[in-house]
């Protein structure tokens, strides 16, 4: 009945905005050519190829969010994973509060939950790869531009982005004076407040400060307990101080964030399925938890970094240097299996783990050269060095405290060219050597741990572990312009994921695992057109992959394992859409489609499925009931995503009232490398809306805003060791928030 009434809310909403762009086409023909006029599309540019090109010649899939469509989407003060489902072929999910995200591009990422954990998905921030997860998790404000670069992108941006890239350039310093102040409240106790202010300090520099504070009150009750309204609540601070020096020949731009946090972990909630369904069940109380362990699942992190960045203007060349430091600490706690000894459901033992980030140092320096002409040959070259650095203490209630270190040293050397035929053909080709070396330690195991007095684990010694590999990445691509509005594009790459170390389970009394090195190749061809007398903007890519060795993560079972595997072979393969329209001067639309299907291929491989033998497990298994995976899609990769936004303009004297909604549909999607009726999910939607007033003669705005507006409970993950645990999306969020602009 829950999938029935989901299913006709999702046609009521796509009804909704479809009669919306019928009543948008049927006014614009009756519009004036002065109102044709301005009815044009704004030029994108990226930089996705580490230089300013228009969106639609750059060869790669690549997807954009707009500055109005980033404020809506984290109007709320949601994190970083808000990004889900909101590009096609993106998706985000979490069992790690705010702190540790976890990424996919068109089925491709990792459900490792440790905080050593690797992924496919680069995140890069004003030009610098944040490789850890909590770094990962740097808040978003005061940003330019958003760009999601779909599909290996090894020859320029190195190892583990054999997936794609996601990258945030935040807004610059310059000359002119500007700024804004924004604060907004709202349900669940949530206060926002964000601002920037910059200008010239002289003629040559320029700074910009931008400051953050996001709070949400504690809205979650511990039944067990009796206490009201202890969890699921947050504190987050954020700055950004930046210098930017422009002289004739040299241009130095001094990038200086930090991050305070302190709020909860991930909520797991015990026995919310039922054997044999993967709908939420009378168990699930989105307001109530029943914790007797975990201290109400804390966590906290706190963050630092600088970045320099210098360019030196050579005779027809740039030699761009970025030098960058990042330290992070902190930590969280949980109840893991999420109820108490009564329950809810069958509890059989109880699990609380804490887990602490300690002395994260990652130290980048990259250096480039690049053609500065308006040749028909363009090219870069350069060289990168990363060095990082960490340990992760792990304690157990049963086992005691183990703490691990890891490092990793990488260094690379790269070229990339591009070539114009002539004014309808252009040619581009890159490569990158990279060597990676990953390092291993035990520090200390199971201390004051009551499993080693009682005889239950014993100290064991694992020796140091050092990997390394080396690998040639490459990419070869075209684009050529059918007509002034139209481009077909090809391209083939391969991509190189390094070698991993997972050293969780030696917490658990189990030995650290290897995995080695996967390589990606990847092929696409796509066609980016500006249609309609440039009102409308369509982008599409077709794409195929297959993976050897792919690193795959062997999470739960019985002994809620933590285990790094490699599959003999993945493949992926789909299509994305992107597309705008401005149908009118008042109204725009937007959006996109995307389908994977993804497989992995290992006819022996098998994991242990869930440790309470309550699921349904689909998959054949041998005869120790290990699930074989062979031909089981990748774990948490949508097989596809609609999204959809629109904006409706009511212009007034004093400027203008708009509507902004925007919708999302999320299709299957397997959370486990093995395959149960309870741990799936299927049609999970949400949606949002804004209605807001904007003054041109002051430069400000003021709102209302709506996330997730019709509350949908939506399974996002879950913990199959001991019962049916599972975790689920963001509630509503309702509030007002006002902005005010100045120049």
């Amino acid at each position: 009945m829950k999938g029935m009434k989901k299913s006709a809310l999702n046609l009521a909403i796509c009804a909704g905005l479809f009669g919306a762009v019928s009543f948008a086409a049927a006014a614009q023909t009756q519009e004036s050519d002065s109102e044709q006029q301005e009815n044009k599309l704004e030029t994108i540019t990226v930089t996705a190829q580490k230089r300013t090109q228009s969106i639609q010649e750059v060869p790669i899939s690549v997807a954009t969010i707009s500055q109005e469509r980033f404020n809506a989407i984290f109007s709320s003060g949601d994190d970083i994973t808000a990004l889900a489902v909101k590009v096609p072929g993106l998706y985000a999910e979490t069992s790690n509060g705010r702190a540790a995200p976890r990424f996919y591009i068109r089925g491709l990422g990792n459900t490792d939950f440790d905080l050593a954990a690797s992924q496919p998905v680069s995140i890069v921030m004003d030009e610098v790869v944040m490789e850890n997860v909590i770094l990962k998790s740097f808040p978003l404000f005061d940003m330019q531009a958003v760009e999601v670069i779909r599909g290996p992108q090894g020859t320029l941006f190195g190892r583990n982005t054999t997936a794609g890239i996601i990258k945030f350039d935040s807004v610059k310093p310059r000359q002119d004076f500007d700024g804004y102040f924004k604060a907004g409240a709202g349900s669940l106790g949530m206060r926002n407040v964000e601002g920037a202010i910059g200008g010239g300090l002289t003629d040559e520099l320029s700074a910009r400060v931008s400051l953050m504070s996001n709070h949400r009150d504690d809205w979650v009750s511990n039944s067990f307990s009796g206490e009201s309204d202890v969890m699921g609540g947050y504190e987050e601070q954020a700055g950004r101080l930046q210098f930017l020096y422009e002289g004739n020949d040299f241009d130095a731009l001094l990038n200086l964030h930090t991050r305070n946090y302190d709020g909860t972990s991930s909520l797991f909630r015990a026995n919310i399925l039922t054997p044999g369904s993967n709908e939420l069940n009378e168990n699930y109380d989105r307001d109530t938890v029943a914790y007797n362990e975990g201290r109400n699942n804390p966590q906290s992190y706190d963050a630092w970094g600088g970045s320099l960045k210098m360019d030196f203007a050579l005779q027809d060349m740039t030699l761009t240097s970025i030098s960058a430091i990042e330290k992070a600490d902190g930590g969280g706690i949980g109840d893991i299996d999420g109820g108490n000894e009564t329950g809810p459901g069958v509890v059989p033992f109880q699990a609380v783990t804490e887990d602490q980030l300690r002395g994260l140092k990652q130290v980048t320096q990259e250096i480039r050269l690049a053609s500065d002409t308006d040749n028909a040959l363009s090219w870069q070259t350069g060289a990168f060095y990363f060095d990082s650095s960490f340990s992760v203490n792990s304690i157990d209630g049963f086992f005691g405290a183990t703490e691990v270190f890891h490092g990793n040293t990488s260094w690379a050397l790269f070229g990339q060219s591009s070539y114009k035929v002539d004014d309808k053909l252009d040619i581009t080709a890159g490569i990158r050597y990279t060597d990676d070396e990953k390092t291993f330690y035990v520090g200390q195991q199971n201390v004051n741990g009551f499993a080693l007095v009682i005889g239950a684990a014993e100290e064991q010694y694992y020796a140091p572990i050092r990997v390394s590999d080396d690998n040639i990445s490459w990419e070869l691509s075209a684009n050529y312009r059918l007509t002034a509005t139209t481009s077909l594009f090809a391209r083939a790459a391969e991509g190189f994921r390094a070698q991993s170390i997972q050293g969780r389970d030696v917490a658990f009394e189990a030995p650290p695992s290897v995995a080695d090195s996967e390589t990606i190749t990847s092929f696409e061809v796509g066609a980016k057109s500006d249609l309609l007398d440039n009102t409308l903007r369509l982008n599409g890519a077709l794409f195929y992959y297959t993976i050897d060795d792919i690193q795959l993560s062997a999470i739960g079972g019985q002994t809620q394992g933590n285990q790094l595997i490699n599959a003999n072979k993945g493949v992926g393969y789909g299509f994305e859409i992107d597309f705008d329209w401005r149908a009118t001067p008042y109204f725009t639309l937007g959006g996109g489609f995307s389908y994977n299907d993804t497989e992995l291929q290992d006819d022996n491989l098998t994991v242990a499925p869930c440790g309470s033998g309550m699921c349904t497990v689909l998959d054949p298994v041998n005869g120790d009931g290990q699930a074989f995976i062979d031909g089981n899609p990748f774990p948490q990769a949508p097989e596809t995503i609609l999204t959809l936004n629109g904006r409706y303009d009511f212009p007034i004297e004093s400027g203008e009232i708009y509507v902004y909604a925007d919708y999302q549909l999320q299709g299957e999607t397997n959370l486990f490398l093995y395959e149960s009726a309870e741990f799936s999910s299927d049609n999970n939607f949400e949606a949002g809306l804004r209605v807001a007033y904007i003054n041109y003669e002051h430069n400000y705005e003021v709102g209302f805003f709506g996330r997730n507006i019709t509350d949908e409970d939506n399974l996002k993950g879950a913990i199959d060791f001991n019962n049916l645990t599972g975790f689920v999306n963001e509630p509503r969020v309702l509030g007002v928030d006002f902005r005010i602009n100045f120049y």
